[in-house]
């Protein structure tokens, strides 16, 4: 029998993507992983400038710019709060005006910017203050307002610059394999694991040669390599771009969401038609020209279907199509999803201020000449994503094909739910480790004056470690599952969401620990204090442990409540027929 290529019928992309003219693009030579290969090496590089900077940035504020530790905790997760809420515009630029190749070049030059004010920032004596070993920084000269302007300018520009990059990077990665296709659609299904894999690679460098030569060698050179790599990876990304596929500009989402909004409210007292036909939709040949999708009515949040009940009226934002309803409530339906995502995210941003200032109280010594940065923990994060992502992948996923039947293995929220099962052990664990260190410093009469203690650092590594793996669940599970159920026609806009997540959750960090350090201050028994050995994070770590707890019961709730989309295409179908041939 001839194949799909030799008759003809599988020459182009059924999807609607386009090359950058806007022209159909050929399936054998465009997308699927040769064009992905391009972005993958792109993100390895641009996750290695990122968290060549965000890891060590606690100690940045600490040790250079004077900062105490609820303040530089705050800046830290205040900052990467901004980086992560940015991609909301980013999307909205992409979906609705540029496209997301272009939004993307754009936005990486601004990161770049950003990068090199940033390193400039770092290395000139007149952009920070003298040096202080005072293990009180309140006592030391605090950094001027244009040492402060200049440096949290920089940062800021780079948080501008990441929110046009980070929600359209991994999509135009999605982009690549087409739906329609039941090979492409199952190479689909991986993508999401090995992109992963490729921005903790990159992160991994990052945790470990970046940290070490910013605590050993210097912070310019520290900043500097992160600028060279990001300034690299945007010509691998450019050097791909004959191989992209393109997803054309639909229009604003938050427009078309509002105009459904304003119209079901307009028709409130309207009846709903018993036949869901006689709602208004438009033709198959319309979609069919614009490369898009149709999608039948459905029973679920049923108020937005009076949005598209005839009145005679055409006007936006009084009649919509059946379409348009449904893509609203995709989106609308993953909220409750998202919330649950916020108290995961918030303890991911402990690895980064936190866990770190930990580092700094223990013995840090490897043999007798190495000294290991407090930021390199951070690496093993990193390891233990890199070996859990291949070992879902290549086993777990296999086994559990055989036993339910799902292509996937287990569906996208249960993958979400063990993640977060691991997180409340980790910040249990996390609680018994710092109970620990207070004990051996009071042993050892280190509370006072906030020395070292003799215990080793590696006794933080559970807590790193753990967390990787909760990271190779919930966090791979998040951006598949906000891509996989975003409307075709708002997959950026999907994507953001799990961004969203990162930023809330970072934003909700710095309130928890503003919120608790003043509390417990005004008791008399400070948790946070800038001498962590007398402290007591132990309690802080408990209490977060305990919201991971009460956040996993209300995701369960939500989770059993939420029906997944309907696919648009076949390939998921087809997939399954396979399994159960194999089986």
């Amino acid at each position: 029998m001839a194949s799909l290529q030799e008759t003809g019928l599988d020459r182009y992309t059924e999807d609607g993507t386009v090359d950058l003219h806007g022209n159909p693009v050929l399936r054998s030579k465009t997308g699927r992983w040769k064009a992905c290969s391009f972005i993958v090496v792109y993100e390895v590089f641009e996750r290695m400038a990122y968290h060549g900077i965000s890891t060590n940035l606690i100690l940045y504020l600490t040790k250079k710019l004077h900062q105490g530790t609820v303040a530089s905790a705050n800046n830290v997760t205040n900052w990467s709060g901004t980086v992560w809420i940015m991609p909301i515009l980013g999307a909205y630029i992409a979906d609705a005006h540029l496209g997301r190749y272009r939004t993307f070049m754009i936005a990486s030059t601004i990161c770049l910017m950003g990068m090199g004010l940033l390193t400039l920032a770092v290395s000139m004596s007149s952009l920070k203050p003298p040096p202080c070993l005072e293990v009180n920084k309140g006592n030391c000269k605090q950094a001027s307002k244009l040492q402060l302007a200049v440096f949290f300018g920089a940062l800021y520009i780079l948080a501008l610059g990441t929110g046009g990059t980070k929600p359209n990077i991994s999509t135009i990665g999605a982009d690549q394999f087409d739906d329609f296709h039941p090979k492409e659609k199952a190479q689909k299904l991986s993508f999401f694991n090995w992109w992963m894999f490729s921005i903790f690679f990159g992160t991994l460098f990052a945790n470990t040669g970046v940290v070490y030569i910013q605590d050993n060698v210097g912070w310019s050179l520290g900043y500097g390599l992160p600028t060279i790599g990001l300034a690299i990876s945007i010509l691998i990304f450019v050097a791909g771009t004959p191989f992209y596929r393109h997803k054309l500009p639909s229009g604003s989402p938050f427009t078309r969401m509002a105009n459904v909004i304003v119209a079901a409210a307009r028709n409130w007292r309207l009846p709903l038609p018993n036949d869901p036909k006689e709602l208004h939709e438009l033709e198959f040949e319309k979609y069919s020209i614009e490369r898009a999708f149709r999608i039948d009515s459905t029973s679920s949040l049923r108020f937005l279907n009076k949005a598209a009940i005839r009145t005679g009226s055409t006007e936006p934002w009084k009649l919509c199509s059946v379409t348009q309803v449904e893509e609203t409530k995709q989106i609308l339906k993953m909220i409750p999803i998202l919330v649950c995502t916020f108290i995961p995210s918030t303890m991911l941003a402990q690895t980064h201020t936190l866990f770190i200032k930990q580092g700094t109280t223990l013995d840090r010594s490897v043999g007798s000449h190495f000294q290991i940065p407090p930021a390199s923990l951070s690496a093993f994060v990193t390891i233990s994503m890199l070996l859990s992502v291949v070992i879902y992948d290549r086993i777990f996923v296999k086994i559990m094909q055989r036993l339910t039947k799902n292509p996937r293995g287990i569906t996208l929220l249960q993958r979400m739910g063990i993640g977060m099962i691991l997180h409340t052990m980790i910040m249990t664990i996390a609680s018994r480790v710092e109970r620990r260190r207070l004990y051996v410093a009071r042993e050892n009469g280190l509370v006072q004056n906030g020395g070292e203690i003799p215990l080793t650092i590696f006794s933080l590594l559970p807590q790193f470690m753990l967390m990787g793996t909760a990271d190779a669940f919930t966090e791979v599970a998040k951006i598949e599952f906000f891509y996989d159920q975003a409307p075709e026609s708002m997959k950026s806009l999907g994507t953001s969401y799990s961004m969203t997540s990162l930023g809330v959750g970072n934003f909700l960090s710095s309130f928890l620990l503003s919120t608790v350090s003043h509390i417990t201050k005004n008791n008399g028994n400070g948790w946070i204090l800038n001498n962590l050995n007398a402290s007591h994070l132990d309690y802080y770590y408990a209490l977060i442990a305990v919201l991971s707890a009460i956040n996993f019961i209300v995701f369960l709730i939500v989770s059993k409540l939420y029906v997944y989309k309907a696919e648009v295409c076949g390939s998921i179908n087809v997939l399954a027929d396979e399994l159960k041939e194999r089986n």
